[in-house]
């Protein structure tokens, strides 16, 4: 690499040459000239160059470090990060964690999800789906693979298949164990416009033969397919429906292992979700408030400067100081349905998702945004990533550097479920 800094060796001759025994009146030094130039200006002038050095040193002992996000793409945002901020960042404006009948907990762990990540990276390398627009990212299909394989089901089903890319997760997962696939729309329609996936050993419901989540006879299906432990059995959701809804219908199936991809926050998305109905103010990290001069709006408003999907306190509440689900509403169906529910009810949804959880637990970021040069999702409303912001070695052994920035910018707290009718 080429040294263009300026070097400090010089010749004993140089050295000489410039250092005479006593400098001459042309050298006199920048110090003596200021305090004479200071000596000028008079008293005014003196208290405020005073003041002046006193904020920028103020200005100096209190700014992080940062570091400037210089991706092309980012022209427009120009914004700085700071490095020291990053990690106090995660969580600072709360993470509502849905809380479970037992208090138990997943299995796994971030030493887990770690040796996860090493796997996974180069088989991700293999998508046939490269550009998954609206469609999954790398943490969550590095999510959807992880828990899957872990949990290891007998029959796996996903409500909302796209171009087939979560399909084609779930196999890697899982090489050999059936699919059912629900979609109004088949995938290998999107093959005459580009990559999509479509699986030998899948069977759909898709296109003129779809039939939705909730309308499907499932005790027929399972009775046909030989299954009798439904606790072999997992369900991804990325459908875009009310999670509540699907939640009761999953119950009533019998269902116990369920992903959701899209836990959406308060105030975002077009479904309400686990994170919505469990932001509440019992809990720790949930409830809001619409004061405009708050310390939450002031922290609202410098974030949604930096973050695209950070929600400042005008846009979190409706008039009322309605701020639960999205506004004050139960979103459904891509908010084709968004419905005014009040506080109460809000909070009756809580309670009923908390009579059912045995486990909840919310997939990190893979990493921090630092390391991703994600722009989407605001990290103070975020769990700590499993590679925290700083470690770029651990980062570059993963593998993840071999990857493009885009694929990090899907995060939207995908969410694990495991679940037993209330009073179980």
């Amino acid at each position: 690499m080429q040294d263009t800094g300026i070097s400090s060796r010089r010749s004993p001759v140089a050295l000489s040459e410039e250092m005479p025994d006593s400098p001459p009146k042309d050298r006199i030094s920048a110090a003596a000239r200021a305090t004479k130039q200071i000596g000028r200006i008079g008293f005014l002038g003196q208290c405020l160059i005073l003041s002046l050095l006193l904020l920028l040193g103020f200005l100096v002992i209190h700014s992080p470090r940062y570091i400037c996000d210089s991706r092309p793409d980012a022209f427009s945002r120009q914004h700085l990060i700071s490095i020291e901020g990053l990690d106090s960042d995660f969580g600072l404006l709360g993470v509502p964690w849905c809380r479970s009948k037992h208090g138990q907990t997943v299995e796994w762990t971030k030493k887990d999800l770690l040796q996860g990540l090493e796997e996974f990276v180069p088989i991700y390398e293999t998508r046939p789906i490269k550009n998954n627009m609206y469609g999954m990212g790398f943490d969550h299909s590095f999510g959807l693979w992880f828990m899957t394989r872990w949990l290891k089901p007998d029959l796996m089903i996903e409500s909302g298949a796209f171009k087939g890319h979560s399909t084609w997760v779930l196999r890697q997962a899982m090489p050999d164990k059936p699919i059912i696939s629900l979609s109004p729309r088949h995938p290998e329609k999107y093959l005459k416009k580009g990559p999509a996936y479509v699986d030998a050993n899948c069977t759909y419901f898709a296109g003129k033969d779809f039939i939705d989540f909730g309308s499907l006879d499932w005790g027929n299906v399972m009775k046909n397919r030989g299954i009798s432990d439904l606790g072999k059995v997992l369900v991804f959701f990325d459908d875009h429906q009310n999670e509540l809804k699907r939640l009761k219908q999953a119950l009533k199936a019998g269902f116990r292992h369920l992903i959701f991809e899209d836990n959406y926050d308060t105030g975002t998305g077009d479904h309400y979700s686990f994170r919505q109905m469990c932001d509440q103010f019992y809990i720790r990290g949930g409830g809001h408030s619409c004061f405009i001069d708050s310390d939450e709006a002031r922290i609202r408003m410098k974030r949604k400067r930096f973050w695209d999907k950070a929600v400042d306190t005008s846009e979190l509440c409706a008039p009322g100081e309605k701020w639960w689900g999205v506004r004050g509403q139960m979103r459904d169906n891509f908010n084709h349905s968004n419905l005014e529910i009040s506080h109460t009810e809000h909070f009756e949804n809580s309670r009923f998702v908390e009579s059912v959880l045995d486990v909840y637990w919310e997939l990190p970021p893979v990493a921090g945004p630092s390391l991703t040069h994600q722009t989407r999702y605001d990290p103070a409303r975020t769990v700590d990533p499993i590679v925290e912001d700083g470690r770029f070695g651990l980062f570059q052994r993963l593998g993840l550097t071999r990857l493009e920035a885009s694929v990090f910018n899907g995060y939207t707290q995908m969410v694990y479920l495991r679940v037993s009718p209330p009073g179980s």
